[in-house]
């Protein structure tokens, strides 16, 4: 057995992992090293302090905004940008921090000085600074011509959506990763084996990121129900190591940049190609995506 890993018991084991997961109950990012529970029949991994009785976090169909009843009223406000992720950490934090000063009464609060919150707890502390940068450039772009919702929650999940920014243009499905490291697309195959796209960010495999922003697209799609509105995804990496010159690029669709350019893609002229450039009504959209998505 390996230095810090736990005997198994009925097929769960905490463990440090070799590689990098998703905790199956909320949707932490586990990077390799991180101490977590595997589940060895389910083939999944979880977070230390997720409940194995929860559900887990899934992407499943969302109600079209025709199926949420009532006029469309003059919309909430957004809501503050990495709001949920906020909380999270917090109850974390305050929920480690009960249990060390519960088992340790004399030493707890010295023991919490000098150790580090688990890397899953600062996870949420550090996406939350991430959306938070990502939600005020785009805060700075609100007008009559263009409006955001901050954190989302996906109906029936404990998933959100980070930012979904409605222009003239169309909607953007915004997924804001305060990751370091430069994120790069590999490209292998070609002429003779199929070509693939891995989207690598400071060397690690991150394409599952780019997978989930699709899932949030389609979701938002289904959920407006409106051919005529372009719908375009973007992961926002707020902290990379991107080049002075160029670094964003696209992948399957999907935009991968820096918050800078994350604002011209969306402020962007309507392109040449456009026969007819889309004019989306902004107000309505809102309202429409406001109510089949509500704040998380």
């Amino acid at each position: 057995m390996s230095t810090g890993e736990a005997a198994e018991v009925g097929g769960v084991k905490r463990m440090s992992l070799r590689y990098a997961g998703t905790c199956r109950e909320c949707g932490t990012d586990l990077p390799a090293g991180t101490r977590a529970v595997y589940e060895r029949s389910r083939r999944t991994v979880r977070c230390l302090e997720c409940p194995a009785g929860a559900q887990p976090v899934a992407v499943t169909q969302v109600p079209t905004a025709e199926e949420h009843p009532g006029p469309e009223l003059e919309p909430e406000p957004s809501g503050p940008a990495g709001g949920s992720a906020r909380r999270e950490f917090e109850r974390r934090r305050d929920a480690r921090e009960r249990r060390v000063r519960e088992r340790f009464p004399r030493i707890g609060g010295f023991l919490l000085a000098i150790t580090e919150e688990p890397q899953s707890t600062r996870a949420w502390d550090t996406g939350a600074e991430g959306e938070q940068i990502v939600g005020a450039r785009l805060d700075s772009l609100v007008g009559d011509d263009l409006a955001v919702l901050h954190d989302r929650r996906i109906p029936r999940t404990r998933a959100n959506i980070d930012h979904i920014v409605i222009s003239r243009r169309g909607v953007f499905v915004v997924d804001a990763k305060k990751y370091t490291g430069r994120p790069a697309l590999r490209v292998e195959g070609g002429l003779f084996r199929p070509r693939t796209e891995t989207l690598v960010v400071g060397g690690r495999d991150c394409s599952s990121l780019v997978d989930g922003v699709l899932k949030q697209v389609d979701l938002v799609r289904t959920a407006l129900d409106d051919p005529t509105v372009p719908m375009t995804g973007a992961l926002c990496f707020v902290a990379g190591d991107w080049p002075l010159i160029g670094g964003a690029f696209e992948t399957r669709g999907v935009h991968v940049l820096g918050s800078k350019r994350l604002v011209q893609l969306i402020t962007a002229l309507p392109s040449a190609r456009d026969t007819v450039p889309p004019t989306v009504d902004v107000s309505s959209v809102r309202a429409r995506l406001a109510r089949a998505f509500p704040p998380a």
